[in-house]
C-alpha cells in the first residue's frame, strides 16, 4: 500500500514539474531571450498566453459599423494592427503557451519566407487544420513535398494552363446566362463566384462538373468554419467539436474515393487508356507508381484533393469578389478596364494571347491583391535554433508574417497606402514601391510560393473581360462593408451590386459567341 502511494506521489510530482515547465518555465524563458534582445510585446500570461485579448479585440473589432474605406487591417486582425503600433514591426505574443515571433520588416520577411535550410519549415497545422488539409502539398516538407509540388507545377503551368481556358470559359458563361435578364437587380457576387470557382476547379483539376463536387466544397466549409471558431482556444477543445471534424473529414474522404475509383474504373473496363493528364490523374497514376517509394497512398491522395479543391476555389472567390467591388466603387477604373477588354477581344472571348496583353487590368488585380489580398498572414515555425538578421531564434516558436501588414504600411507605399491607385504598378510589381520585393507577395515568396497564382490570375483575368465585355456594374446600397478572414479574407455580408448590360451603351458589342461554337 505504502509503495503504490509512493508511486502515485512520484507521478503526480513529475507531472506537476512537466506542467510547470511546460506552461510557466519555458515561456518565461523564451520571454526572456527575446525581450534581451529589443524584442517586446504584452507578457505571458499563464496558461491562455494572450488569447483573451485576441477574442476580446477581434469582438470589438466586429462589433464596430465600418465606413467604406480600404484601411481594413485594423478590423481584419485587430491584436496584430495594435501590437505592431504598441511594440514595434517585430513583436513577441502568446498563443496559449506557444510562442508567436511577428514579423513585418522587409528584409527579415524575406529571409524567412526564402529560408532553404529547412531551419524555417512551414508550421505544423492545428488538430483542426489537419483535418482540414491533412499531409497535403501546404503542410509537406522535404521529399515529400518535391514530389508532390512537381505534379502540381506540372498541371498549372505551359501548355496545361492553356488547356484548362476551355473550361474555365465554358463555367463564366453558364454564370452569365444565369445572369441574363436581372438586369438593374441585385445580385450577391461573392455567392456568384463561389460557385464559378467551385466549377471550375472541379473541372480543371478533376475533370468532373461542380455537382460532382458540391457535397465536398459544403463541408470544407464546415471545417473552415469549425477550424475559425477554435483558433484562439486554449483549452482542451469540446469532444463533440473534435468529433464532428473528424466525421467531415472521414465523409470528404469517402467522396474523394468515389471520384478516384471512377476514374480507375474507366481504365479497368477500356473506356479510357489512361487516368488522365488533369491533377487526379496525377495524382492516381502516383498511387498506382511501381516504385513503391514513389508511390501516393490513399490518403495522401486524398489530403492532396481536398488541399486543391479547397485553395483553387477559395483563393479566386475571394479575389474576383475584392476586384469587382473596387471597379464597382472606382467606375472610372472600370471603365478603363472595360475599354482595355473590348481593344483586345471584342466581342470575342478572351485567349491567353490576350490576356496577355492585358496590362490596366493587371495593375487592376495586383491594387486589389495589395488592398484585399486573399491570405493575410503566413506561418513558419523555428525548427532548431538559427540566426534571423541580427536576432537568435529559439527552436519550436512560430514565426507569423502578416503581408498585410507591410501591403497596408505607409513606409513602404507613402501616404496614399489606403487609396485604390492602379496606377502603382504602372511599371511592375518590383517598382511599384521604392523598397524590396518583401512588400507584397500576395501569394507568398520562395520555394513555398503559391503553385496555382498564375492559374488564379489568369481565371480572374478570363472572368472579369466576359464579365466587362456584357455588364457595368454599381456597388448596391445594401452593401455592408466587413472584411473578416476566414483562411481567405471574404466580406461577412456578402457583396450586393446592380448590374446594367452595355446595349444601353453607345460602344455596345454583339453577344459573345459561346466556346461551343469557336471550336
Amino acid at each position: 500500500m505504502e509503495l503504490v502511494l509512493l508511486v502515485s506521489c512520484s507521478f503526480l510530482l513529475v507531472a506537476l514539474m512537466k506542467f510547470l515547465y511546460d506552461y510557466l518555465w519555458r515561456p518565461l524563458r523564451i520571454q526572456y531571450i527575446l525581450n534581451s534582445q529589443g524584442i517586446k510585446g504584452p507578457p505571458y500570461r499563464f496558461i491562455h498566453g494572450n488569447n483573451k485579448e485576441v477574442v476580446k479585440m477581434e469582438k470589438e473589432a466586429l462589433s464596430k459599423t465600418l465606413d467604406l474605406t480600404h484601411d481594413i487591417f485594423p478590423v481584419v486582425r485587430p491584436h496584430l494592427s495594435s501590437w505592431i503600433n504598441r511594440y514595434g514591426k517585430n513583436y513577441l505574443y502568446w498563443n496559449g503557451v506557444r510562442a508567436q515571433l511577428v514579423i513585418s520588416e522587409p528584409e527579415l520577411v524575406k529571409e524567412v519566407l526564402k529560408n532553404s535550410e529547412k531551419a524555417i519549415p512551414k508550421k505544423k497545422p492545428s488538430i483542426y487544420a489537419s483535418k482540414l488539409v491533412g499531409n497535403g502539398l501546404v503542410s509537406l516538407e522535404g521529399e515529400k513535398w518535391a514530389r508532390q509540388r512537381k505534379l502540381a507545377n506540372y498541371v498549372f503551368h505551359g501548355e496545361n494552363l492553356k488547356n484548362m481556358t476551355p473550361a474555365v470559359i465554358a463555367s463564366v458563361e453558364t454564370m452569365l446566362e444565369k445572369w441574363k435578364g436581372r438586369e438593374g437587380k441585385e445580385i450577391e457576387v461573392f455567392q456568384e463566384f463561389r460557385l464559378l470557382t467551385s466549377e471550375v476547379i472541379s473541372r480543371t483539376a478533376f475533370g468532373s462538373s461542380y455537382l460532382e463536387g458540391e457535397k465536398i466544397f459544403d463541408m470544407l466549409n464546415k471545417l473552415l468554419i469549425i477550424m475559425s471558431r477554435n483558433m484562439f482556444k486554449t483549452s482542451i477543445p469540446f469532444i463533440h467539436k473534435l468529433w464532428k471534424s473528424e466525421e467531415l473529414a472521414k465523409e470528404i474522404q469517402d467522396c474523394v474515393v468515389k471520384i478516384v475509383k471512377k476514374r480507375e474504373d474507366k481504365v479497368v473496363i477500356g473506356e479510357a487508356d489512361s487516368f488522365g493528364n488533369d491533377f487526379l490523374g496525377l495524382l492516381v497514376h502516383a498511387s498506382h507508381d511501381s516504385d513503391e517509394k514513389n508511390r501516393l497512398s490513399l490518403e495522401d491522395l486524398v489530403d492532396e484533393c481536398k488541399t486543391f479543391y479547397l485553395a483553387g476555389q477559395e483563393t479566386v472567390n475571394s479575389l474576383l469578389a475584392w476586384t469587382v467591388l473596387l471597379l464597382a466603387i472606382h467606375g472610372d477604373w472600370q471603365e478603363k478596364a472595360r475599354r482595355e477588354a473590348i481593344q483586345i477581344f471584342g466581342n470575342q472571348i478572351p485567349d491567353l494571347e490576350g490576356i496577355a496583353k492585358l496590362k490596366t487590368m493587371t495593375m487592376i488585380i495586383n491594387e486589389t491583391l495589395r488592398l484585399y489580398g486573399p491570405l493575410t498572414l503566413f506561418l513558419r515555425e523555428v525548427g532548431r535554433e538559427v540566426q534571423l538578421g541580427k536576432l537568435v531564434l529559439p527552436a519550436n516558436i512560430d514565426l507569423l508574417v502578416p503581408n498585410m501588414a507591410l501591403q497596408h504600411d505607409p513606409h513602404l507605399w507613402g501616404d496614399d497606402v489606403h487609396l485604390f491607385k492602379p496606377e502603382r504598378f504602372a511599371e511592375g510589381i518590383a517598382r511599384a514601391t521604392k523598397y524590396n520585393s518583401a512588400a507584397f507577395f500576395p501569394f507568398g515568396l520562395g520555394p513555398r510560393s503559391c503553385v496555382g497564382m498564375n492559374f488564379a490570375t489568369t481565371e480572374t483575368k478570363i472572368a472579369l473581360s466576359m464579365i466587362l465585355q456584357r455588364y457595368t456594374f454599381t456597388l448596391s446600397p445594401a452593401y455592408v462593408h466587413s472584411p473578416m478572414s476566414i483562411i481567405t479574407l471574404r466580406p461577412r455580408h456578402g457583396i450586393q451590386i446592380l448590374l446594367q448590360s452595355l446595349h444601353n451603351y453607345a460602344y455596345s458589342t454583339e453577344p459573345l459567341r459561346t466556346w461551343g461554337s469557336t471550336q
